[in-house]
């Protein structure tokens, strides 16, 4: 995505964007060695010069960000509802200069784990079919279970839009007339998981996403809380759909005023302790009183 030259590199902490508008009027920032005009938009492939010095990389694109939320039931994953239902996005942390992608769905009395990126790229490799990445819930359904049932969910059943069958089925305990069970599939269909118990004639009491992909709905996360990957989870969550993982930004640690003071005087040949410096000045080195 394409953003506005301006916003970038104000973004990346060079100046405000008004500054960095009158350096573009004044020629002194290039994009691919061509001088800028307002206006122009840049991605983070192309080279950005300020006053002949090259912008870094990961100044122009910051690093990718990705949060686990816990989605409670009640919520739709719709920036916004014209019904005034409350969305997956509304609690979601606020970004400058990018935007939370959601990856998939879940219906609205679906809770557990949504993923939300702001890399546009790994969010359409993790939903594309062509990845058959692995989606893991928790159902608890109504009605007595028998092996038949199960042998025919892994075989496959025909649903409206075509044949369906769950990769894996674990049974997970329960009581009475409720029981659990894990069920995996490689697809994300609408109402897939439901549809699928329902072809069978079981019906479907609760439903919750606990993994996708690699990623695992955290133990003890409470609905309507997030968190953000660590780069060691991140970095395999891009690893499994084949991408390489974002660089960690390079940061300069900027001397401290004083030290750059000595080091000036070092460089005149004038190197003074605080002793020195404060006998110099007249004044007393020790504590006072």
């Amino acid at each position: 995505m394409s953003e506005k030259l301006q916003k970038v590199l104000a973004r990346a902490g060079l100046g405000s964007r008004r500054q960095i508008e009158r350096w573009i009027e004044e020629g002194r920032i290039t994009i691919d060695g061509q001088p800028a005009t307002l206006g122009a938009r840049v991605t983070p492939h192309q080279a950005l010069r300020v006053d002949g010095r090259m912008v870094p990389a990961h100044a122009i694109q910051p690093k990718p960000r990705i949060l686990i939320y816990h989605k409670p039931e009640g919520e739709v994953c719709t920036r916004s509802d014209p019904q005034g239902r409350a969305t997956v996005f509304d609690k979601l942390p606020a970004l400058r200069g990018a935007r939370w992608i959601a990856v998939g769905r879940l219906d609205f009395n679906t809770s557990g784990l949504l993923l939300f990126t702001t890399d546009g790229e790994l969010a359409n490799r993790l939903m594309h079919p062509s990845r058959e990445i692995e989606r893991e819930y928790a159902v608890r359904v109504l009605g007595k279970i028998n092996e038949e049932m199960l042998a025919r969910l892994k075989e496959g059943v025909m649903l409206e839009d075509g044949p369906a069958h769950f990769d894996a089925i674990v049974d997970a305990g329960g009581t009475g007339a409720n029981r659990w069970y894990h069920v995996t599939l490689k697809e994300g269909r609408n109402r897939e998981v439901r549809r699928l118990w329902e072809a069978v004639g079981v019906q479907v009491s609760r439903l919750m996403r606990i993994r996708f992909g690699p990623v695992q709905l955290p133990p003890h996360f409470h609905a309507g809380r997030t968190v953000e990957l660590d780069d060691d989870a991140a970095a395999a969550l891009y690893e499994h759909v084949g991408l390489k993982p974002p660089s960690p930004p390079k940061t300069k640690t900027k001397p401290l005023a004083a030290k750059r003071v000595r080091d000036q005087r070092r460089k005149r040949g004038r190197v003074e302790t605080p002793r020195t410096e404060s006998r110099r000045r007249g004044g007393r080195t020790g504590p006072r009183r």
